[in-house]
């Protein structure tokens, strides 16, 4: 399918889209020196702070959850690729008000290799920095060898309960233990339809026919060897979901967290029927949705399908999850009933 898109010079993507987000949330963030979109109040910050990093052409992701109670810079690299290395250890420094730097890095070859180099500068300028990884995708590797996951879309409800820790006042240790045991106990799958394309060259990055669908396909079009007859959002939902719950172990009386991602081209009518499929489903296993989103968070361009996580949840979790936050696209109101 031949792509059709409003867009200018194809060099160009990534500087317009960046710009345009500035420009669209003025009092939230802003775009620094054309590398960095940084948290407008960043400078005021007394507290943990947290840097993350990605390819752009994902939108919302990763930019567009900088604010107020989650991320306080996103580097962004060009379309679906990582920024550099020095682009990485610039905004920790610049992150760093004192009181630690979180750093989230979503487990992709080109984002590790960035943040791994970033880590040596940091800690070779003795800054107070710890990584978290997040690396989630139950359909590429086992739970024992996690480090051969993707990162996928549970890094979003990261920033957020990441945030939520260090808005009231949680050292850098404390807030990256629980990033680091929230990203322990959340799993992801995901499922297209139709691959996506490359927004540069118009060229597909992955292709299947009209009447097939695979789960377990990766961020970029990656295979991830689930093709199969198109089946219906009840079916794909329930297959999906025992997956995750088959991975994470979850029993009767548990407590999740739920996010139904659209990954492009998937209406908000198809992603609420599938969280209506797995709201009954869990029901049905008495297993309670405690927090959940559902949307576009994390995609890529035209891709048809979702990406379907769970994440175990507790009181202390769930109070993080509800701290207020204000970001381009995810705010969370005060128990008072005001913004952020």
């Amino acid at each position: 399918m031949k792509m059709k898109k409003f867009i200018n010079n194809p060099t160009d993507l990534t500087k317009e889209l960046l710009e345009g987000l500035a420009l669209a949330n003025p009092e939230t963030l802003e775009y620094v020196d054309r590398k960095f979109i940084v948290n407008k109040h960043l400078e005021n910050a007394n507290r943990v702070t947290i840097v993350t990093l990605g390819g752009t052409g994902h939108e919302p992701a990763i930019s567009g959850f900088v604010g107020e109670g989650m991320v306080d810079i996103s580097v962004p690299g060009d379309i679906f690729a990582a920024p550099s290395p020095q682009t990485c250890f610039e905004a920790i420094k610049m992150a760093d008000k004192g009181k630690g730097v979180l750093f989230v890095v979503l487990n992709h070859a080109g984002d590790m290799l960035a943040g791994n180099i970033a880590m040596k500068n940091a800690k070779k300028e003795n800054l107070n920095v710890i990584k978290v990884v997040t690396q989630e995708d139950v359909s590429n590797a086992t739970r024992e060898n996690a480090h051969d996951r993707r990162g996928l879309v549970g890094c979003i409800p990261l920033y957020k309960i990441a945030g939520g820790a260090a808005a009231i006042g949680k050292p850098l240790d404390e807030v990256a233990q629980i990033a680091q045991y929230f990203a322990d106990n959340m799993a992801t799958i995901a499922v297209a339809a139709r691959g996506a394309t490359h927004p540069a060259t118009g060229d597909p990055i992955a292709e299947l026919n009209d009447d097939e669908m695979e789960i377990g396909m990766g961020q970029h079009g990656e295979g991830g060897g689930g093709r199969m007859p198109l089946k219906s959002a009840d079916e794909t939902t329930e297959i999906m979901l025992e997956a995750l719950l088959k991975d994470l172990d979850i029993k009767s009386g548990e407590e999740l967290l739920v996010v139904v991602n659209g990954t492009g081209s998937t209406t908000l009518m198809e992603q609420l029927i599938i969280f209506r499929k797995a709201h009954k489903y869990l029901a049905e296993k008495n297993i309670k949705i405690v927090a959940n989103i559902v949307g576009e968070t994390l995609t890529v361009q035209e891709q048809a399908g979702f990406q379907l996580m769970i994440a175990r949840m507790n009181k202390e979790l769930l109070e993080y999850w509800n701290m207020p936050c204000n970001t381009p696209y995810f705010k969370k109101i005060n128990s008072k009933g005001g913004n952020l």
